[in-house]
């Protein structure tokens, strides 16, 4: 049985272990990685899946920054990624960290901002998120434009950078 748990809750070194597996090692090299810079996660909006004492799934969000081209800024916070371990996805592991992790922003009054790098078809249909209002947004990385998505009354529709807090 998943049990969903704080971040905090288990060593960084794990759950570097389990995106490694998820992804490759080669992930830091992606934009998402550049768009948060060095910010810790939000601890409030970040959890582990575990099964019986085994980490099987994280998700991290954290705080980056939309700069406008006609200036200012706006907070915003980036969902992501979502980490399953290889022989567990399509267990729905990844959906519940989502929904987690989802309830939680509300819970903390901050999903009127949230942004991810992902499957459109995905993130639109079970979550929400849409590329409607990011089509201007650059990001300090190459990204397929119709992959970044979002979701929440502040996410601006004008042009601008996404990087870190």
């Amino acid at each position: 049985m998943i049990e969903l748990v704080p971040l905090t809750d288990v060593a960084d070194a794990a759950v570097e272990a389990l995106l490694d597996r998820a992804f490759e090692p080669q992930r830091r090299q992606r934009a998402a990685y550049a768009v948060r810079g060095e910010a810790r996660p939000v601890t409030a909006l970040s959890f582990v899946a575990m099964d019986r004492g085994e980490l099987v799934g994280s998700i991290q969000c954290w705080p980056i920054s939309f700069v406008p081209d006609a200036g200012g800024r706006v907070p915003l916070v980036m969902v992501g990624p979502v980490a399953v371990a290889p022989e567990r996805q399509r267990d729905g592991v990844g959906r519940e960290l989502m929904a987690r992790s989802l309830l939680a922003a509300t819970a903390h009054g901050c999903d009127d901002g949230l942004v991810l790098i992902g499957d459109p078809e995905y993130y639109s249909r079970f979550f929400g998120f849409s590329a409607d209002r990011t089509g201007g947004w650059r990001l300090p990385g190459p990204v397929e434009q119709r992959r970044l998505l979002a979701r929440g009354v502040r996410v601006p529709d004008v042009p601008g950078v996404l990087g870190p807090a």
